[in-house]
């Protein structure tokens, strides 16, 4: 008896050794040769070796308060051991980042996994208009280390340097440090608003010297808001 076929050819694990290294679009490989790994409270849908996971929650008393209270951040379990782990949520797109002494602003549900090196918070952002929407909050990814982040489809990455940078509240994923975000409103004029409005009332504007990645899809869930109900970053 034999099984004939390319699946077994065309769908055998990736052989790099690299930390984190895509599988596939919607599959992220980890090696845990090089330490342990934060990631994505479910998250984890084969193994292979000898790897222990540890819910370590909203990351201690301090970001739980913060995560209650914002409705942002990311449940987290701890991944130690040997051997090779694959990670995946909802089937969505993995996109791997390397930082290097650097810092990331990311939407908690786009988080997937870290590694250990990086230190995480909840943070708010600085915006002159998140006034309008009661707070603006995020969770900063920041170190030496790798990290991936899930986006729905295959995302752009805008350099807001070389022009006025707008996007959607519900299709920002993250941006990168130098890169300042404000809130802009465009009401479309009174006819506009008249006959319902666009739909896009509240954008958020960048500057600054970086990268914006934006997904091809107004899904990103909310978590980053005082109680408020606008969409996106601002609440639902």
């Amino acid at each position: 008896m034999a099984i004939h076929g390319k699946l077994f050819n065309e769908h055998a694990e990736n052989q790099s050794t690299d930390p984190f290294v895509q599988q596939n679009k919607k599959l992220l490989k980890v090696s845990m040769a090089y330490g342990p790994v934060l990631a994505r409270t479910g998250s984890m849908v084969a193994y292979q070796g000898a790897i222990n996971f540890t819910n370590k929650g909203s990351g201690g008393l301090n970001k739980m308060l913060k995560s209650a209270m914002t409705g942002e951040g990311v449940d987290l379990m701890e991944c130690v051991g040997q051997g090779e782990l694959f990670l995946a949520h909802d089937a969505q797109d993995i996109q791997v980042i390397y930082l290097e002494n650097d810092s990331i602003s990311v939407n908690g549900n786009s988080v997937l996994a870290f590694s250990a090196s990086i230190d995480w918070d909840i943070h708010r952002i600085q915006a002159r208009g998140g006034m309008m929407t009661g707070g603006l909050y995020n969770v900063t990814l920041r170190g030496t280390g790798y990290v991936a982040i899930t986006t729905h489809g295959e995302p752009v990455a805008l350099d807001v340097s070389g022009a006025p940078t707008f996007g959607d509240a519900q299709a920002v994923v993250l941006w990168t440090s130098g890169v300042n975000m404000d809130v802009k409103v465009d009401t479309g004029g009174l006819k506009s608003m008249i006959r319902g409005g666009t739909g896009e009332m509240l954008q958020m504007a960048f500057r600054g010297e970086g990268y914006v990645l934006v997904q091809p899809s107004e899904g990103v869930v909310t978590g980053g808001t005082e109680k408020t109900s606008s969409g996106g970053f601002f609440g639902q």
